[in-house]
This record gives structure tokens, sequence and C-alpha cells, in this order.
């Protein structure tokens, strides 16, 4: 693990940072550009206050028995993810949004897409759904059963109709700038917003990929930049683009499953302020470290919009094992 992260926290903290105020502790209090919790979320959301939060973004924990998690039954799992997202619509502000991004719950080898439960407790809440969008990635876990998971779901959800969405904060180039309308009153006129087209609602990192419905952004493996100690740890990227288009400059963004802090520090990015809580000392340990190195302007991290690493096929782990050539001529052979 990195230096920077081998620090430990005390609780509680206090601290400024480059004229930043952030609090690290139990419960949660007022005044402060970042707030960190360390207690359970449903019992740290009751001390918000009604419409703190212009975006609520999270993954929270799937249920298949990571090592900070404890497994419960599907529909017990549910409930309790029903009481923190009930408090996350309280602390929601009318004009504001939920992400929830969720993969698969696995039992028996048969999949349980979450988003697809997920979205009837955010209904019966009365949000209601604007995007479902794709996360692609490109690696991760092999199985041998069905094919490989390489995507996630992020659900966004409003809680009314006048809800933030910044457009141009989010718009990609125009693929054809100088094509002209053939009809109409603007005939022989450019069809398209000077400042961009309206990306669709599959994104990727990289701005032709925003063009598309799905978001190809690098997961954080071993060699990832951000990688911290967390197992399931998603990219300051995918919140980021979210947190760009659904908030305002001084708004504040609140993740009830906050890991090591990736949502909170692409907040602060961008001029927002953040609340977080995990039930893990030392998650929250490192999003402590994170958020003060981002404000120092020191944070390791994945620039938003590199382009994927694409292997040119000269290097030695893209050519084809010698071994595997000589198996297929065998194979051919017979």
């Amino acid at each position: 693990m990195d230096a920077l992260y081998k620090d430990v926290v005390p609780f509680r903290v206090r601290s400024r940072v480059e004229g930043k105020k952030i609090y690290c502790g139990r419960k949660f209090h007022k005044g402060y550009d970042v707030v960190l919790g360390f207690n359970d979320a449903f019992t740290f959301l009751k001390d918000i206050p009604r419409k703190t939060a212009t975006l609520v973004v999270s993954s929270p924990h799937y249920n298949i028995g990571k090592s900070y998690e404890e497994q419960v039954e599907f529909n017990e799992y549910l409930e309790q993810q029903r009481k923190v997202i009930e408090q996350c619509v309280y602390i929601l502000k009318p004009e504001g949004s939920i992400c929830w991004e969720v993969g698969n719950y696995i039992k028996n080898g048969e999949v349980f897409p979450l988003d697809i439960f997920f979205y009837d407790i955010f209904k019966d809440l009365g949000l209601k759904l604007r995007n479902r969008i794709v996360w692609h990635f490109e690696h991760g876990l092999h199985s041998s059963k069905r094919f490989s998971g390489r995507y996630e779901i992020i659900l966004w959800f409003t809680k009314g109709e006048n809800y933030v969405f910044n457009l141009d904060a989010v718009r990609v180039p125009q693929k054809y700038p100088g094509k002209l309308a053939y009809k109409g009153p603007s005939k022989g006129k450019p069809s398209g917003n000077p400042r961009g087209k309206n990306p669709s609602d599959v994104w990727k990192v990289i701005l032709e990929d925003w063009e598309r419905e799905i978001w190809n952004i690098p997961n954080v493996k071993h060699n990832h930049p951000e990688k911290t100690n967390h197992s399931a740890q998603f990219p300051i990227e995918l919140p980021e683009r979210l947190i760009l288009a659904l908030t305002r400059e001084g708004d504040v963004v609140l993740d009830p499953f906050v890991g090591v802090g990736s949502s909170i520090v692409a907040a602060i990015l961008h001029g927002r302020k953040g609340i977080g809580v995990d039930k893990e000392k030392t998650f929250i340990e490192v999003a402590y470290q994170r958020i003060k190195a981002a404000f120092e302007g020191t944070l390791r991290r994945r620039p938003l919009g590199k382009p994927i690493y694409q292997p040119s096929g000269t290097e030695k782990v893209a050519k084809i094992p010698p071994e595997w050539e000589m198996r297929n001529l065998n194979e051919s052979a017979q």
C-alpha cells in the first residue's frame, strides 16, 4: 500500500486543509466542507437534517460475502437497504438525485440483477427513474459456467420534476459539426449545437465514448493509480461525471457507503461539499487521507477522459505463448 495511507486516523478529528474544514467522527456535524462518519449508515444518517444533499451517489455492498460485509438472507439484505434509502430520500433536496451503482447478487450459480430489485424500492418511495446507465469494464474475475461479468448498472432517480441537470457540463463534441439542416426554417444552416451534443445514457471515459450508451471506465485493479486496500473500489471518474451533471458548485454530495472515499474526492475536486459514512474504520482512515491529499493537490488518480490503454501487440504480455501455439497445432492435427 502507498505510504500515503499508512497513517491511522484517531477519532474524532477536526482539521483544516488548504482552508477547507474536515470532520471525522461517529456522528454528523454541521459547518464542515467534508464530514466522514465511522458508523453504521442508518445510525449516522438519522442525524443529518432534511433537504441537505443535492446528490446521493453510492455503491452498496452486494451481499456476496466480501470481507467488509455480513452476508444475510437476500430479503433481509433488501430490507436493510430500504431503510438506508429511506433516510437518503429524507436528506435529499426536492431538486436532488440519487444514483445507485450495483452489480449482481449470485447464489448457487444463479444471477440476481440487483438493479431490478432496487428499482422497486425507489419507486415505492416515490422517486422517478431518469436513466439506467451501464458501466462497462474490461477486466475482472473469470467465470467457468457462465459468461464473465463485465458491467454494472447505475440507476439515476430524481425526487421531483425540477431536478438539477447540467447538460453543458457533460456535452461532447459534435461528430459531424459541418452537417447542415436539409429542410425547415434552418435549412442550409448547421444542424447541431455549437456547444456540443447531448451524450446518451451509456458513456465511456474518453470523449468519443460519451456518444454511446456504455461507460467504459477501467475498474480499480492492482496497477490502477487509485488502488487502495478496498477490494471493490470504484474509480473517481464514475461519480465525477454524475457530480458534474447533477450538482452545482457548493452543493452537498452524500455517500452512505463511502468506502475509501472516491465519491467525496470527486465532489471536492469540483467545488462541492461531501458527507460519507462507512462502518469499516480502515476504509474511513484511507478516505480521510485521500481527501486531505485531494485538497492539497497530491492525490494519485486517473485523469477524467484519459484514453483506455490499447496494447500495440509488440508487448510480451500481448503475444501468444509458444506453448499455446504448439497446443493449437496439436489439436488441429488430431
